[in-house]
């Protein structure tokens, strides 16, 4: 069966459905400039998972000297639980390892145990800790890191 939505890079003008989407998404959520700035960002990718009905998620990371790291990561929660995460996530680490990306790093909230779960089986493990990062709601966020082995 095809899936219900395809990844594609983003442009500008998703700037203002990536936002709603965030905005459902977290407590302390970016804004449209922040998401613009990574539009237009040479060391910045941003991929949409475009559906039917409009964009179904998206996903930032970016690189720099052999290192990526994923900045943001949501799914609108009506297409959650349907594999657009895994899907998003996958598209991002095959965009570090056309880059030539050795590690992938990113911060996900302690508490998120759906977020845990997605980066866990796609082999991220835990490497640390950054005490109250998250500011709404207070909360440590979990340091993780992949180490990605390049496709022969």
């Amino acid at each position: 069966m095809d899936s219900p939505y395809r990844i594609r890079p983003a442009v500008l003008a998703d700037a203002p459905a990536l936002v709603a989407i965030e905005r459902r998404s977290f407590g302390d959520p970016w804004s449209e400039a922040s998401f613009r700035e990574a539009l237009n960002s040479a060391w910045t990718f941003v991929l949409a998972a475009q559906a039917p009905r409009g964009v179904a998620g998206y996903v930032v990371g970016r690189e720099a000297g052999g290192t990526g790291e994923v900045l943001n990561l949501a799914v609108a929660p009506e297409f959650r639980r349907r594999g657009v995460g895994d899907a998003l996530l996958e598209a991002g680490l095959s965009a570090f390892r056309r880059s030539r990306v050795e590690e992938v790093f990113l911060e996900v909230r302690e508490s998120n145990t759906s977020a845990r779960a997605l980066y866990a089986r796609h082999g991220f493990r835990p490497v640390g800790q950054r005490s109250a990062y998250y500011r709404n709601p207070k909360e440590d966020a979990l340091v993780l890191r992949l180490e990605l082995s390049q496709p022969a």
